[in-house]
């Protein structure tokens, strides 16, 4: 066998023929020895890269500052899309089986107005024109009532009969522009900012305790903003309280149903309530506010019977306390508890606590089924102090009698129920609850309206919507129905 005789590999220095002292690279020419020890300094030396890497992170130009910013817009952007996914959660089918009400028509009226609109379109749009045209006709009702009532106390005090309508109309058109734009928005990104609503409306009625809150009649409930106008943050806390817990419980889901979901929910609208009360001193507001998230978790939730013996419990509870109040607290110097007590014996305060209300009584009975005729009150010529106010519906008794108190109550039966339909008949379960907290806002305050100026409550303040005097409410009911308007238009007609 031949053996094999192994070459040694030749160096790779010497294939080349180019020696490794010669500092050549392949056929290139030789590099200075300067530009050498320049060049293996640069390898040994990390300084530079080092300051470049410094300057980087401490931000020449605030790099890092734009990074953080630029990652929390980021963040911001999906916190808000998240919760547009929350908000068009399906309403949730009932337990039981019930008569699901047939998919939406419109009216004849609605119709011929749809499809004198719908020309050349490919498919007509739902809305609700009956509710459009009950809201105007309750403003421009109103109206003629405010100027009724509040021209004497305008002559005497401003020297012009038309200070509180001229007022009263300007907001009012401003109230149907806003309407008209709120209800072309998609009601959708109101939920997308609710967290941010119900914050601000609270940092608002902070405000009232600083130097920029003005103090009417004793109460101090206002802003003062630019041009001598003044602004009642307890109003936009109402719209932020439907929007904000509306979305908390499309949020919570099944655990709305749970006592941990129905505390959490009750904890949001005590804060809300708390705050109204104690940022602005406005108990019926504070009220309204409490009741419309009850009435929210009731809608929501499943059974009816807990909630039941819960109103049964907080009657009975109130009941005590009125009864405790009227033995101990006979010469207490609070004015609410002196409410309660004049409400109880308004014959022994006519002329004090229960003087405004015994007044209005008057005025109702004085009217009759028909009325004196619009404009021939007596008791609206200082007899009863800011008439124009909370207690504008007695002299509406005086003036057209019981006959208009009904028509107005009618009135308001056929806006609560076209507000019931869309809440029935919304898209999704956040459009549903929206539609039931106006219902719930507009309910509650005419109620406790009609049972103030008769009697049936103790004296709070509380107005009647659309028809009292009051810029802040009139904006912000408007804006109501202009989502409530925007909710109409999102219903699918039946056939589609």
């Amino acid at each position: 066998m031949r053996s094999r005789t192994v070459r040694p590999v030749k160096r790779r220095e010497q294939s080349t023929g180019k020696s490794r002292k010669s500092g050549r690279i392949g056929d290139t020419q030789p590099m200075p020895v300067v530009r050498q020890q320049q060049y293996r300094a640069s390898l040994s030396d990390t300084r530079p890269m080092r300051t470049a890497e410094a300057r980087y992170r401490t931000g020449t130009g605030n790099n890092r500052r734009s990074s953080g910013i630029r990652s929390g817009y980021e963040e911001y952007q999906r916190t808000i899309r998240d919760r547009q996914r929350v908000l068009r959660t399906p309403r949730p089918a009932p337990e039981r089986k019930a008569v699901r009400p047939a998919k939406p028509r419109q009216s004849s009226l609605g119709r011929v107005i749809a499809r004198s609109r719908a020309k050349g379109a490919e498919k007509a749009q739902y809305f609700d024109y009956d509710l459009l045209f009950v809201i105007i006709f309750l403003m421009c009702f109103g109206l003629v009532m405010l100027y009724s009532v509040s021209a004497y106390e305008a002559q005497v005090d401003f020297g012009s009969d038309m200070y509180y309508f001229s007022k009263q109309a300007l907001i009012g058109v401003l109230g149907f522009v806003v309407m008209f734009i709120v209800a072309r928005i998609d009601y959708h990104l109101y939920g997308a900012f609710a967290v941010e609503i119900f914050a601000v409306s609270i940092v608002l009625m902070a405000l009232v305790q600083t130097p920029l809150g003005v103090t009417v009649n004793g109460a101090r409930r206002w802003i003062q903003l630019p041009g001598n106008l003044t602004l009642q943050p307890a109003e936009i806390t109402k719209i932020a309280v439907i929007l904000f817990i509306s979305y908390e419980l499309c949020r919570l889901g099944k655990k709305a149903y749970t006592i941990e979901g129905i505390i959490r929910v009750f904890i949001f609208g005590a804060a809300a309530a708390g705050g109204v009360l104690i940022l602005t001193d406005n108990l019926s507001t504070s009220i309204i506010v409490m009741a419309i998230t009850c009435i929210l978790i009731f809608v929501i939730h499943p059974k009816t019977k807990p909630f039941l013996l819960f109103a049964a419990g907080a009657l009975a509870f109130a009941v005590v306390v009125i009864a405790i109040l009227a033995v101990v607290a006979t010469n207490t110097d609070n004015f609410r508890i002196q409410r309660i007590l004049s409400w109880l014996n308004p014959e022994a305060t006519a002329d004090d606590g229960s003087f405004q209300v015994m007044q209005g009584l008057y005025a109702i009975g004085s009217g009759g089924f028909f009325g004196k005729g619009l404009g021939n009150s007596t008791q609206k010529l200082g007899v009863i102090p800011e008439a124009q106010n909370d207690m504008i519906l007695v002299v509406i008794c005086e003036e057209l009698g019981v006959f208009g108190a009904l028509i107005i109550l009618l009135l308001f039966g056929i806006l609560l129920y076209r507000l019931m339909f869309i809440a029935q008949n919304a898209p999704d379960l956040y459009g549903s609850l929206i539609a039931a907290g106006i219902f719930a806002h507009i309910a509650l305050q005419v109620i406790l309206n009609i049972a103030v100026v008769t009697g049936l409550l103790p004296t709070t303040g509380i107005t009647l919507p659309f028809i009292s005097y009051g810029g802040t409410a009139i904006l912000f009911l408007m804006a109501e129905m202009g989502i409530a308007l925007g909710i109409s238009r999102r219903i699918k007609l039946e056939g589609e």
